[in-house]
């Protein structure tokens, strides 16, 4: 229940809003004033497209601007940069006299959830302009509105500190994490270790362990062996120098087998027989299952032959913005796959998977396999390549201690993550919760209360509500 001098009414009453220009794309320009569209807004990093046309004042946004994006990813934005043009599928927000445009703001904060909710579409949400200035806003006097956006900022100014340090402690571990595989493939990690070895097998006898068992296995099997042409000494020379016993090779000369899932795009769902594997489902070092698409039997059984991923197979993203992720794969069952997704079969009895995975997930790693890859606009490793990409091999005992450290390590990290993402889902929770308090009329306190009540421009509401109106009705009559 509101406070009695409160009143309830809705965002068309206490503001006007004014859609973006549908700007076509021979309009853009490489000069002149900047377009703000939705990425511009989701992401400060996001390129502008410019125009150095001129339009009608209502397109044109100055700083500090109220702007709600109504389509695709709703939200409200106060614009930080200069004189821009707006794009449509966002409104610029023009609050009525007598409304703190901060107090708005902060409202259309709250109640993005629940537009969500009654947006309509499906891949790109949108809310109608009708729906939206139906929304009811709890309205108190000008001055409380004042010192509601006061208190807020305050209380988030506190809470922004706290997700910032968090962020902060975040992006260290990232950098932790990347300091412990480099070491790891440097053979720190594990030089003590080594130390303490007398009967370590040397890598080139690992080596020819492998080659041998994959002739053997060709042999029986009918099938020809990739042939993948060893490192020639002058390639190796041009290497990081690696310790006594290890050994710079390709992948190829590793693994019993590389390829990729299907080129074929079979009709996926949300239900289906068989798991459909894609990018979006490899994570560095884990396989997410939370968003998944199927496909039917038939399609699946169609495209198994070239898909057959097994357990303990590294699953490894070669095509697309995220190429350079690895996980070994956990499922017993049998799955499709996507071409994006390239696989790396070794024999467990020479290689460790999880070695093979905090390999690949190293940073250094990555540049190096990413580098002078296919397509220009889409990242595209091709089979050949990951056949040739080079790969450290440290003998088999090594590669199991170089696991252990690492996880030790990392199982640190891990915990503090959880702790992170705890303490910061408990940061969005209270920051909702102060919204829900704010417009509730339950976060001033009564001294606070009493201040407000002494301002000379305080007035119930209700009144307030009567001079927009009277406002509104001067204004049309012009």
């Amino acid at each position: 229940m509101l406070p009695s001098h409160w009143k309830n009414a809705n965002l068309g009453e206490v503001a006007d809003y004014f859609n973006g220009r549908a700007f076509k794309p021979k309009e853009w320009k490489e000069k002149g004033l900047p377009i703000i569209r939705i990425q511009n807004l989701n992401n400060e990093d996001s390129p502008y497209n410019f125009s150095d046309e001129i339009f009608e004042e209502r397109y044109l946004v100055k700083q500090g601007e109220l702007l709600f994006s109504w389509s695709a990813s709703l939200g409200a934005y106060l614009w930080k940069g200069k004189d821009a043009w707006l794009n449509q599928h966002i409104f610029k927000v023009l609050p009525k006299n007598f409304i703190h445009k901060l107090y708005l703001y902060y409202y259309l904060e709250k109640v993005t959830k629940e537009l969500y909710a009654k947006a309509h579409g499906s891949g790109m949400v949108h809310v109608t302009k009708k729906k939206f200035e139906e929304t009811v806003i709890p309205l108190p006097p000008l001055p409380e509105q004042r010192a509601i956006v006061s208190k807020i900022e305050h209380l988030f100014s506190e809470l922004d500190n706290g997700i910032a340090n968090l962020k902060l402690i975040q992006e260290q571990l990232k950098v932790y994490r990347q300091a412990v595989l480099k070491k790891a493939f440097e053979g720190e990690l594990t030089k003590k270790w080594r130390e303490q070895q007398t009967d370590l097998q040397d890598a080139r006898e690992l080596l020819r362990q492998i080659r041998k068992e994959k002739e053997e296995d060709a042999k029986i099997s009918g099938k020809k062996l990739t042939k993948v042409e060893p490192l020639t000494k002058d390639e190796i020379s041009k290497l990081p120098r690696l310790p006594d016993k290890w050994l710079w090779i390709k992948f190829g000369e590793a693994c019993n087998k590389i390829f990729d899932g299907t080129h074929f795009s079979p009709k996926n769902d949300s239900q289906g027989d068989f798991k459909y594997i894609t990018a979006k489902n490899i994570k560095e070092g884990y396989l997410n299952l939370s968003d998944l698409s199927y496909v039917t039997k038939e399609d699946h059984y169609e495209i198994f032959s070239r898909c057959d991923v097994k357990k303990g197979d590294i699953l490894y993203i070669k095509d697309g913005a995220t190429a350079g992720k690895a996980c070994v794969n956990p499922l017993e069952e049998e799955f499709s796959l996507l071409s994006s997704v390239g696989v790396f079969r070794v024999n467990e009895k020479y290689i460790s998977p999880k070695f093979i995975e905090y390999y690949l997930n190293a940073e250094v790693t990555r540049h190096q396999m990413l580098k002078n890859v296919a397509g220009v606009a889409i990242t595209r490793l091709t089979l050949v390549k990951l056949n040739n990409s080079m790969l450290i091999l440290p003998p088999t005992e090594e590669q199991q201690a170089i696991v252990q450290e690492i996880e030790t390590r990392l199982s640190v990290c891990d915990k503090i993550e959880q702790d992170i993402e705890v303490n910061l889902e408990k940061a969005e929770a209270l920051r909702q919760s102060i919204l829900k308090k704010a417009f509730e009329g339950k976060l001033l306190n009564e001294n606070e209360l009493a201040e407000v009540r002494g301002a000379e421009d305080w007035e119930p509401a209700e009144v307030l509500l009567e001079r927009i109106k009277t406002e509104r009705a001067r204004n049309g009559k012009k």
